[in-house]
């Protein structure tokens, strides 16, 4: 594989992410906005955490990984 179709593959992975765990937070705030009893508001509050966390985290434990030598 070439330098630059990694590159993109690299990019799109990193993406992909960020939409997924944009998408994980979102589920949980409305999942916390339609929660009937307080169990699932505080299964909702841990679903946008861990997105949040998984967010900040992910990406740049690819990066330090990824990273030219």
């Amino acid at each position: 594989m070439t330098e630059d179709a990694l590159a993109r593959n690299r990019w799109l992975i990193l993406v992909a992410i960020r939409i997924a765990t944009a998408c994980g937070a979102v589920f949980g705030v409305v999942m916390l906005a339609r929660a009937p009893d307080t169990g699932m508001r505080v299964l909702g509050v841990a679903i946008v955490l861990s997105a949040l966390y998984a967010m900040a985290v992910v990406p740049r434990g690819l990066l330090t990984k990824w990273r030219s030598r």
